[in-house]
């Protein structure tokens, strides 16, 4: 969308910002952040708008103003989220709220029309300059989407936002938006009414020059039903609103984020004392949360992604490209892989399945989640019919022999997947990568009779497919580099998260699972209530507790990489006996309707299933705290993913703990296991470890490098 210049144009400005006058009485201000890809917002840009709004100010002949991004994929991608490391105090995070501020209020008092024309995202800070606007026109391209996701970084917009979007699209809708992050796209932003009009990418400057030169809008109030006018434009309907957001906050938040808390206050506060009480408890509220622990760890997370964006799997060495990919196996885990593959890495993909219906169970995997899609509106039916084109299926290797990469998703049988090895080599290319999706069979044992082991790798997805952003990239000790670069590049085109992790049982994420899950079921067979135990994991910010998880991912599945870990690591991974009683009990959980919870009735899979106590011979009564039964288990897989470090089966810190929130579910705000126990201080783990292994049992010993590491003062990171 950069602005081309005639001779009858001049162009000022230098740095981000560039103002071009035009003959008409427009000039198109061009923000374009030297050296980046995309637009971000950065402190020190202060002067620089501030002269380039002098400027406009001091020349009459400017009737309005088109704000433009000179990259030509995104508008603003928000504020530079590094700055916020420089602020010692509140003050100082205070301080760059407010000068955010007075920036965009300047904006939007300016004598010319200000017009933003956004293609691509304007998301955070980005969006709130945009607000700042008289008008806002944006391209109907399917990556032009607008949001404030701060929350996610357990901060509150901090420049306006929360005060102008309420007042823009209502109360409810953006107190919607802010809580969940959620972006809107171009054709939702109009609906909302975020913006005044959509148009193609082609005709965009036009239009928003056509609004420069338009008058300011006078806008009527955005509450439109009798419903939305009680309780957004009354004083007892806003008490009402605030009351139950904060009560449906809590009950997802847990307490454990103090985002959410601030950013209804601050809403509320602007709504009853007025805009400018509503940007001074913004600008203290953001002040307040840029200093707290967990805003802290999640500008972590976003950090850590943000780099190993960058990487690639193995250092230096440059991934092929996949052109065709085949999918062995139409099971649920087939369908996703092939679905992921489909619409977000955009390659063809041949599904090959041993029975018709297999093939046509993938295929209605995708299907499914496209047609929701459209029905919803966020998708054109063409764009769904050119996805689900993507998906073929075979009964043999017919159309796979051009296939760049293959990967396996049939049942954890050892014979079976390496026949599958010698089958991919007989029918495919030499350089054909074979990629199992194993989650407990060692990847060495699944190449052991490969003519080309160097091209066999796991590559394990977790469940659903679609939803979990993690992948686990497995390299044997043949692996080559080239196939772990080529992998890894692979997965993240798909729209995962990778994390390159060392063969072994278990793998990574499932083996710090296991004694956690382990303990859980140790506390049922103690007389722990279920509920008790779940709750109590919920509470210290797990999505679900480890009873639940066991129902959800299938007993039978959860328990059968136990085996492995016994025979790999020894007695500390054995599993209660209950499990096989359960087991033979015909419980497999959520998928047949049988397992610790109730699937029948009014609430399926909300309350326990009595019955599990009598099977157990149990009589449950609650003898632990929340706090003592979330440390049991927790600190089992703190041990557990200390030892994964020391040895070599994750690279390096910072990957365990994406691998842990990303595929586990390990709550965000401690920042992942690593950095939660760098928090906790690794004398006090150590300590409670030599506790529960004095109290409970000789599994609970500390590992020796988290005992090395107490004696030497020494942390992760």
């Amino acid at each position: 969308m950069t602005q081309e210049t005639n001779k009858n144009n001049a162009a000022t400005g230098s740095g981000a910002f560039t103002l071009t006058k035009k003959d008409n009485g427009v000039a198109i201000l061009t923000m374009d952040v030297p050296g980046e890809s995309m637009n971000t917002l950065k402190a020190e840009f202060g002067d620089e708008i501030s002269a380039m709004l002098d400027e406009i100010d001091a020349d009459k002949s400017i009737k309005g103003v088109v704000l433009a991004s000179g990259k030509s994929s995104s508008f603003v991608a928000g504020a530079d989220i590094s700055m916020l490391a420089a602020c010692k105090t509140e003050d100082d995070a205070r301080a760059l709220a407010t000068g955010g501020q007075e920036v965009f209020d300047r904006i939007e008092r300016m004598r010319a029309t200000f017009v933003a024309a956004i293609h691509g995202p304007a998301l955070g800070g980005g969006l709130e300059l945009a607000l700042a606007c008289h008008y806002r026109v944006c391209s109907d391209a399917s990556a032009t989407q607008v949001g404030l996701p701060e929350v996610q970084l357990g901060l509150l917009p901090g420049s306006g936002g929360t005060q102008r979007l309420p007042r823009l699209i209502g109360i409810q809708q953006a107190m919607k938006m802010m809580l969940t992050g959620s972006p809107a796209r171009a054709k939702q932003a109009k609906k909302y009414g975020i913006v005044d009009d959509m148009v193609p990418l082609s005709v965009l400057m036009d239009v928003a020059e056509k609004y420069a030169l338009k008058a300011k809008p006078e806008r009527e109030k955005p509450q439109k039903s009798w419903m939305n006018k009680a309780l957004e434009l009354t004083g007892p309907g806003k008490s009402i609103m605030f009351k139950k957001a904060r009560e449906q906050t809590l009950s997802k938040t847990k307490g454990n984020y103090p985002a959410p808390a601030y950013i209804i206050d601050v809403i509320e506060t602007g709504m009853n004392e007025g805009m400018q009480a509503g940007l001074k408890a913004e600008a203290e509220a953001f002040g307040k949360l840029v200093m707290t622990p967990e805003s802290y760890q999640l500008r972590q997370i976003f950090f850590a992604t943000t780099e190993m964006k960058k990487e690639n799997g193995v250092e230096g060495v440059k991934p092929e490209t996949v052109n065709k990919v085949g999918v062995l196996g139409g099971g649920l885990m087939g369908g996703g892989i092939a679905y992921v593959t489909a619409t977000k890495a955009g390659k063809p993909v041949r599904i090959k399945d041993v029975r018709a219906e297999g093939i046509a169970n993938a295929m209605k995997y995708s299907y499914d989640l496209l047609n929701k899609k459209v029905k919803k509106r966020f998708m054109r039916k063409t764009e769904m019919q050119k996805q689900m084109s993507l998906l073929t299926g075979t009964l043999d290797y017919n159309g796979l022999q051009d296939a760049d990469i293959v990967v396996e998703a049939v049942f954890e049988d050892l014979d079976l997947k390496q026949n599958m090895v010698a089958d991919v080599e007989n029918h495919c290319q030499q350089s054909t990568i074979f990629a199992s999706n194993t989650s407990s069979i060692p990847i060495t044992q699944i190449a052991a009779k490969a003519e080309r082991p160097e091209n066999v790798i796991g590559l394990h997805y977790f469940s659903p497919v679609d939803k979990m952003p993690l992948a686990e990239v497995i390299a044997h000790e043949k692996t080559s580099d080239q196939t772990i670069s080529t992998t890894v590049e692979f997965a993240k085109k798909q729209g995962k998260t990778p994390v390159v992790v060392k063969d072994g049982a278990g793998f990574y994420v499932n083996r710090i699972l296991a004694p956690y899950m382990n303990e859980a079921a140790n506390l049922i067979l103690e007389g722990e209530p279920i509920e008790h135990i779940d709750k109590s994991l919920v509470k210290f910010g797990f999505p679900v507790g480890p009873v639940k998880l066991l129902d959800e991912v299938g007993i039978d599945v959860g328990t059968k990489i136990i085996p492995f870990l016994v025979e790999e690591f020894g007695e500390r991974f054995t599993a209660p006996a209950a499990f096989d009683k359960v087991l033979n009990d015909g419980r497999k959980g959520k998928k047949n309707k049988k397992g610790f919870y109730l699937y029948e009735g009014k609430k399926p899979g909300k309350e326990v299933d009595e019955s599990i106590y009598s099977l157990l011979g149990l009589s449950p009564s609650s003898k632990l705290s929340e706090k003592e039964v979330a440390e049991r288990c927790v600190m089992m897989m703190l041990n557990e993913a200390a030892r994964c470090l020391d040895e070599g089966v994750i690279r390096n810190a910072r990957d365990g703990d994406i691998g842990a929130i990303f595929g586990i579910g390990f709550p965000p705000f401690l920042g992942g296991p690593f950095r939660y126990m760098d928090t906790l201080g690794i004398r006090h783990v150590v300590s409670r470890l030599e506790h529960y292994a004095s109290a409970v049992g000789e599994k609970y010993a500390p590992a020796e490098v988290l005992v090395k590491m107490a004696e030497n003062d020494q942390t992760f990171y």
